[in-house]
């Protein structure tokens, strides 16, 4: 099954990991910590303008609510939005991120 068909079948939060199971079946398991640390949204990660410049906003400080996930919402068939207890949100982790992500665990 290639990446542009694999979809989220289901997820599940489980103390302090996501748990993912993927429409071949497959299951992957990926840190609270290792997905927050690894925000992909603008302010997180950067953006790069149209010369390949990176602006990114200040650095957050990180706080215990910072690691806890008291949401997900699905965006399109291509990934998923979390919510975390900080207010942080807008960070968008694609199916191709989330495999990275569950590969380095």
């Amino acid at each position: 099954m290639s990446e542009k068909q694999l979809q989220i079948k289901q997820t599940e939060i489980v103390n302090d990991f996501l748990l993912i199971q993927w429409t071949d079946e497959t299951d992957s398991v990926i840190s609270l910590s290792r997905m927050r640390d690894n925000c992909p949204c603008a302010a997180c990660e950067g953006e790069k303008d149209a010369l390949g410049n990176i602006y990114k906003g200040p650095p957050q400080r990180m706080t215990e609510q910072s690691y806890q996930l008291k949401g997900l919402k699905p965006v399109g068939y291509y990934g998923l939005q979390p919510y975390w207890a900080d207010g942080h949100n807008t960070g968008i982790y694609t199916i191709s991120f989330l495999k990275i992500l569950s590969a380095e665990n």
